[in-house]
C-alpha cells in the first residue's frame, strides 16, 4: 500500500510537470512548479517561527491559489492543517483555534481585523501570517512524508460546537479513489509512488487529468477533497473571485476556463447558477457549457428540479452524495440525463443503515435506521474521545462511521434520506448549533427564555428560527439579530424570530421542539 501524503505526490507531480497549470484564479495561473516553490517558501517560514511535525496551522482563507499551498505547505512540514471558517467572527476564529491549539494561522488581507482578537488572545499561535505580501525567505527542499500524517477538517455537524475532524492522508487518499482515480479508468488507489505520478503525467498529457471548479469554499470538505485529489492526478483547479457567490461569475470563468467539473453543495448554490443561466437564455446571452461534463453535490441534498434543469441546458453527469466530513460518501443518487430522474440514492459498497439495536434495516420494512459506512474513516475527533466514541464506533467487529443521519432502505436497495438525527440544523450545507445560538439570545437582558430549530427552506434546505420568552414589549425580532450579529456568523443569525411571553417547559426544564418548529411556522 503506497504510505505517502499527498505532500509528497504533488512534490513528484510537480518535478515531472512543473509547466502544467495546477491552479487557476482570476488574473493568473499557477504551474505545479510555481505552486510547489510558493508552499516551499511558506513551509520555511513556518519552521523559522517553530512549527513542526502535529502543529495546526489554520487556512483563515477564502479560496485561491493561497489556500492549497498553505496546505501544501503544512504537508511538506508534516504539519497539520486545519479549517476555519471565513464567515467566524473574531471570537469564533479565537474559539476555534484555541480548541486546535493551532501554532499558525494563514489568513486573507479582507480578514484581518478577525484575526487580531485570536492574535491576542490564542496562548499558542507562533505565526500570524497574511496573504499577498512576499515572504522573502528560501524554498524549504523536497522531501517525503508518510500517509500517517494527518489533516483536521472543522465541522459543526451533529457534533455540538465544531470539532475537529483527524484524518489520517493515507485514509483520506482511499477515500478519494471513487471520485479521483476512477474516472481516469483506474479502480484502485496506485500502490507505489512512482505508479501515482505516472498517472498523472499520462493523464495531464492525454488531456483526460481533470479541471475543477470549486464553488464551494475550499474550508468545506467537499470543496478542498476533491480540489485536492485533481491534484494528485495531475488536474487543474481552478478558483472564482472571493466573496459572496457570484452567478454570472461563475459562468464566465467556467467558459473561459473550460472547466470540466463544478462542485456545489445543494440547491443553495444551485439555484441561484440555475436561475442566471435561464436569465442568460432570456437576455439572449447564453453561457457556453460546452466544457462541462460533470457537477458533484455534496452537504446536502440537491432538488430534481433543478436538476432537471442542468440536464437540459448540458450534457453533464450529475453525481449528488451523501457524505460528512466524519465519513463516506454514504450514498449517490447520479443522473446522466432528464430521463434518469427522479433520482434516487444508492449506497455505497461500504454503507450499511443501522437500527437502534445495532442491526441492519432490512429493505422495504419501513423502519429507520442511522446511515453508517465502513470504508477509509477519520481517527476520531480531535480532544472529544466521548464523541469520537459516540460516532466511531465498532458493530460486529466492523467500525463505522456514524454521524448520525437518520434514513429508510426501500425494497430495491435504495435509501430514503430523512435528515440528521439531531437538532443541527443544516441550512446551505452549514452546520448550526441551536444551543449557541440559543446561548448568544440569552445574553440580551430582555430574553427570558429561547429555543433555536430549523425551519424547511427552498432555497437552503434548512432556516435558522428561533422562539423567543421575553417581558419587554419593545424588543423586536430586528433588535436580536442585530445583538447577536457581532458574535454570530451570518448563516447563524435566526432569519424568524417569534417573540413569546413565556415558553411550556416541563418542571424538569425540557421543551417539546415539534411546539417549538409549529410556534415558528405559525
Amino acid at each position: 500500500m503506497m504510505d505517502v501524503s499527498f505532500g509528497t505526490i504533488w512534490e513528484a507531480v510537480a518535478r515531472r510537470l512543473p509547466g502544467a497549470v495546477a491552479i487557476s484564479e482570476p488574473g493568473r495561473d499557477h504551474t505545479y512548479a510555481e505552486f510547489d516553490d510558493r508552499a516551499a517558501r511558506l513551509a520555511t517560514a513556518l519552521v523559522r517561527a517553530g512549527v513542526g511535525p502535529g502543529d495546526k496551522v489554520a487556512c483563515y482563507l477564502y479560496n485561491g491559489a493561497a489556500y492549497l499551498e498553505t496546505v501544501f505547505a503544512a504537508f511538506k512540514i508534516g504539519a497539520v492543517p486545519v479549517n476555519a471558517n471565513y464567515r467566524y467572527t473574531g471570537h469564533e476564529l479565537s474559539a476555534l483555534l484555541r480548541d486546535a491549539d493551532a501554532a499558525a494561522i494563514v489568513h486573507s488581507p479582507e480578514l484581518a481585523a478577525n484575526v487580531a482578537h485570536a492574535a491576542e488572545t490564542v496562548a499558542t499561535l507562533r505565526l500570524v501570517l497574511q496573504t499577498g505580501r512576499p515572504l522573502g525567505t528560501p524554498p524549504r527542499p523536497a522531501g517525503p512524508r508518510p500517509g500517517s500524517d494527518r489533516l483536521f477538517m472543522y465541522t459543526g455537524g451533529t457534533t455540538g460546537r465544531p470539532k475537529g475532524v483527524i484524518w489520517r492522508q493515507a485514509d483520506l487518499l482511499h477515500a478519494l479513489t471513487v471520485p479521483i482515480f476512477r474516472p481516469l479508468g483506474v479502480p484502485e488507489l496506485p500502490s507505489t509512488l512512482d505508479e501515482a505520478v505516472e498517472l498523472a503525467v499520462t493523464a495531464r498529457t492525454e488531456g483526460r487529468a481533470p479541471a475543477t471548479l470549486p464553488v464551494v469554499p475550499l474550508m468545506h470538505g467537499t470543496g478542498l477533497f476533491n480540489s485536492m485529489g485533481a491534484l494528485l492526478v495531475g488536474g487543474r483547479v481552478i478558483t472564482t473571485r472571493p466573496g459572496r457567490l457570484d452567478p454570472r461569475h461563475v459562468w464566465e470563468t467556467v467558459a473561459r476556463q473550460r472547466a470540466g467539473m463544478i462542485i456545489v453543495a445543494g440547491d443553495a448554490v444551485c439555484r441561484p447558477l440555475v436561475d442566471e443561466l435561464a436569465a442568460a437564455e432570456r437576455d439572449g446571452r447564453p453561457y457556453d457549457l460546452g466544457s462541462l461534463t460533470s457537477i458533484l453535490s455534496s452537504g446536502t441534498v440537491l432538488s430534481d428540479g433543478l436538476k432537471r434543469a442542468l440536464h437540459e441546458r448540458a450534457a453533464i453527469t450529475i453525481v449528488d452524495a451523501l457524505a460528512a466530513s466524519e465519513g463516506g460518501p454514504f450514498a449517490f443518487a447520479i443522473t446522466a440525463s432528464a430521463g434518469d430522474l427522479p433520482s434516487r440514492f444508492r449506497p455505497a459498497p461500504a454503507t450499511k443503515v443501522i437500527a437502534a439495536d445495532d442491526t441492519e434495516v432490512v429493505p422495504g420494512s419501513g423502519e429507520h435506521g442511522l446511515l453508517a459506512y465502513s470504508g477509509p474513516i477519520p481517527l476520531g475527533y480531535h480532544k472529544d474521545p466521548v464523541k469520537t466514541g459516540t460516532t466511531f464506533r465498532v458493530i460486529g467487529g466492523v467500525r463505522y462511521a456514524i454521524p448520525g443521519d437518520l434514513a429508510q432502505v426501500e425494497a430495491d436497495g435504495a435509501i430514503r434520506f430523512l435528515g440528521r438525527g439531531s437538532g443541527v440544523v443544516n441550512t446551505g450545507g452549514e452546520k448550526v448549533y441551536p444551543q449557541e445560538v440559543e446561548n448568544a439570545l440569552l445574553t440580551h437582558p430582555g430574553v427570558t427564555d429561547c429555543v433555536v430549530v430549523g425551519l424547511p427552506d427552498e432555497t437552503w434546505g434548512e432556516r435558522v428560527a428561533a422562539v423567543v420568552a421575553t417581558r419587554d414589549p419593545a424588543l423586536t425580532e430586528r433588535t436580536l439579530q442585530d445583538w447577536v450579529r457581532p458574535t454570530l456568523a451570518g448563516y447563524k443569525i435566526p432569519r424568524r424570530i417569534v417573540l413569546l411571553p413565556a415558553l411550556p417547559r416541563t418542571p424538569t426544564g425540557k421543551l417539546e421542539i415539534a411546539w417549538a418548529r409549529r410556534a415558528a411556522e405559525e
